[in-house]
């Protein structure tokens, strides 16, 4: 009995020892009060703790099995902006702060002190060589140094480094080194080359971490000729660019190519680059949605792509399909408004946008009622005899709901001349200022 109860107590002990904290502090105080600690994987992330920030102070305990690997804490939201990664061994306890300006400094963990002091180093011996460059400067001396310094660093940190999760960061990290002088633009082209030469994209440490999506953004979008070129050009280019990124990842499980394609993506439509974004849905993310069961980001890829500006605003019939959007009366700017009677703000917004508009006289608006009846319809629409008025009926199931990807009432798109969606605007006010300006 002796032996079985020591037994219980040495895996009790064992246990314990192998939970660990991530604590710290976070400032200004005021500012926060939730942490959430979720694990990274290939594609994903999987939520593993909370706790409260109280007085700027925080203590996350980790589970006893939590794994190896990089933990993204989130202390805000959008949660796709608010967040820093950190590298969990398993076998320590991580102590940190963060300030205002988004920079997390460590206090206590080998894996995250080492990284942090290899990734600065690093960047400032290439701002270094870059600055040479940007300079002019012919000086050979000077470079040959500044190169030696890089590889002797990076060896330095690979070896400090060595049995460490943060190993494979650095090593996959490793920089260009040239072998001789080379002019900037030989130094760019050769930079290019050699992008890919230490990344390894099967490799599932660097996979549950925001490194390679980071390292592949980076190489699409700003892997460009040093020249002044047009922006169809720098499409072309970005084009290419993704292509070489797409050979590293054969063999990579498709729920990681979804999601690194669709953080290109993302990127690629917020800077407006829409052949690029379109080429990257059609050539990857269409049949990877699908194939990994990421069908409602297909959805909202397509009815980005739909209602983006510039699009052509989808169609619209009504009074059985006699009366359309497309053969409206020729007018210098539309108005779309999707609304409901039986929404409050609608009938509260509507009647004064329909005011404020009497004065502009280049303005036409069609007002798309989604509704489960049209008996209120009727009703609220007569109020607003300046519109134009159809009627979509099964409300939030409506075709229209779903082409204009309606969630919330009342919903506004301005289009010009030529039915171009050119601005959605939130709110009725944003609506009037639009046409004052």
């Amino acid at each position: 009995m002796k032996k079985i109860t020591t037994f219980l107590l040495l895996l009790a002990t064992i246990g314990l020892s192998a939970q660990h904290t991530i604590s710290g502090t976070f400032t200004p105080a005021k500012d926060y009060t939730w942490l959430i600690a979720y694990q990274l994987k290939p594609g994903t992330q999987v939520y593993v703790a909370d706790t409260k920030i109280e007085d700027g102070k925080f203590n996350l305990n980790l589970p006893a099995d939590a794994s190896p690997g990089t933990y993204r804490l989130v202390y805000a939201v959008p949660q796709e902006d608010f967040n820093f990664d950190v590298i969990y061994s398993g076998t320590e306890d991580i102590e940190l702060h963060f300030n205002a300006q988004d920079k997390v400094t460590y206090t206590k963990s080998e894996e995250n002190i080492i990284a942090t002091k290899y990734f600065l180093e690093i960047n400032a011996l290439q701002q270094q060589i870059i600055d040479f460059y940007t300079a002019s400067s012919t000086n050979k001396n000077e470079l040959a140094s500044l190169y030696k310094k890089l590889a002797t660093t990076q060896v330095s940190y690979e070896n400090d480094s060595k049995g460490l999760l943060s190993n494979h960061l650095i090593v996959a990290n490793s920089p260009y080194i040239a072998k001789a002088y080379e002019s900037v633009y030989d130094f760019v082209e050769n930079k290019k080359k050699d992008y890919f030469t230490h990344l390894n994209f099967n490799n599932p440490q660097l996979q549950a971490s925001s490194f390679l999506t980071d390292k592949a953004l980076n190489y699409v979008f700003t892997s460009l000729p040093l020249q002044k070129i047009t922006k169809s050009e720098t499409e072309t280019i970005l084009k290419q660019n993704i292509l070489k990124v797409s050979e590293q990842l054969n063999g990579v499980s498709e729920i990681f190519q979804f999601q690194l394609y669709y953080d290109l993506w993302i990127y690629a439509a917020s800077a407006k680059y829409d052949n690029t974004s379109d080429y990257i849905y059609s050539n990857y993310l269409k049949d990877l949605g699908i194939s990994t069961n990421n069908q409602e980001l297909i959805k909202g890829i397509e009815a980005h792509s739909r209602l983006r500006e510039g699009a052509i605003a989808p169609e619209i019939t009504w009074n059985n399909d006699k009366d359309s959007l497309s053969t409206l009366p020729a007018s210098e700017n539309y108005l779309l408004v999707f609304w409901s009677s039986g929404c409050s703000h609608c009938l509260t917004e509507l009647p004064l946008l329909h005011q404020g508009l009497k004065s502009f006289k280049t303005v036409k608006v069609l007002a798309v009622g989604l509704e489960d009846d049209a008996v209120e319809w009727k009703q609220e629409s007569a109020k607003l005899s300046g519109f134009t008025h159809a009627l979509a009926l099964g409300k939030w199931d409506s075709k229209y709901a779903e082409i204009y990807n309606i969630s919330a009432t009342p919903t506004y798109f301005i289009l010009d001349k030529d039915k171009r969606i050119i601005s959605s605007p939130e709110n009725y006010e944003d609506v009037l200022s639009y046409f004052k300006k």
